[in-house]
């Protein structure tokens, strides 16, 4: 991953993501604005320079949607559908590459995320908006689908996926007036979180990917188990 550390579009990511939140914590509109919808592109080039899975660059794309209609309040449900078809392509990447029979195997964290889930949305339920409603539940399913299916398939990745729920469940209780969402701190600990959450996931999709293509260049199952050695033959 040498090459990928080094590359010119993830030194902008994280270029791009200081200066956003320095400018976020400055209330410097509409800078903060811009630089928040470069931020997810960025990483997106990046994946592509890496080769990495066409499903995890469309769901940085649908972020930058979001990111970009979360910026206009009257279009604050079509930025929840564009982040809810991301957590679809993360979710549906995670599935595809076996997270679901690892998930039924130690059920413990989808679980735990399911019940915070559904303690947020409660908490939140009363001072969300009555066109906003029908879609908080929906949409933390899908942040909690995210969460789940990534941990079971990668720890940074399920990192990632963790830091994602807590950011939206940020959003959705200063948008149901339990935090104040105008606050200095509230909105730098969502992009905070936010910015981490897409690196750790894309990180984590990006190393397990190649580290796979390197088992079969070798000439080993791409399938095997990234936790796992191939066996070498026994003695006779």
């Amino acid at each position: 991953m040498d090459d990928a550390v080094k590359s010119p579009w993830i030194i902008g990511f994280g270029v791009v993501s200081v200066v956003h939140l320095v400018l976020n914590a400055a209330d410097a509109a509409p800078w903060d604005s811009i630089t928040k919808c470069l931020i997810a592109p960025l990483l997106a080039a990046w994946v592509l320079q890496l080769d990495g899975p066409r499903l995890l660059v469309a769901a940085l794309l649908f972020c930058l949607g979001g990111d970009l209609f979360l910026e206009i309040e009257s279009l604050f449900v079509v930025g929840m559908a564009s982040f809810a078809a991301a957590h679809i392509c993360f979710i549906t990447f995670f599935v595809q590459r076996g997270a679901l029979p690892r998930l039924r195997a130690k059920p413990l964290a989808l679980i735990v995320y399911v019940a915070a889930a559904i303690a947020m949305v409660i908490w939140a339920w009363d001072g969300l908006e009555a066109d906003v409603r029908p879609f908080v539940p929906v949409y933390a399913l899908l942040l909690v689908g995210t969460a789940a299916t990534s941990l079971a398939l990668d720890r940074r990745a399920g990192l990632g996926g963790l830091l994602f729920l807590v950011s939206d469940g940020f959003i959705a209780l200063g948008e149901a007036g339990r935090f104040d969402k105008d606050a200095t701190w509230h909105g730098l600990v969502i992009m905070s979180l936010y910015i981490l959450a897409i690196f750790f996931l894309s990180a984590g999709i990006l190393n397990r990917e190649i580290r796979h293509r390197r088992i079969a260049a070798d000439g080993f199952d791409p399938t095997i188990r990234t936790d796992c050695w191939p066996r070498l033959p026994e003695r006779a």
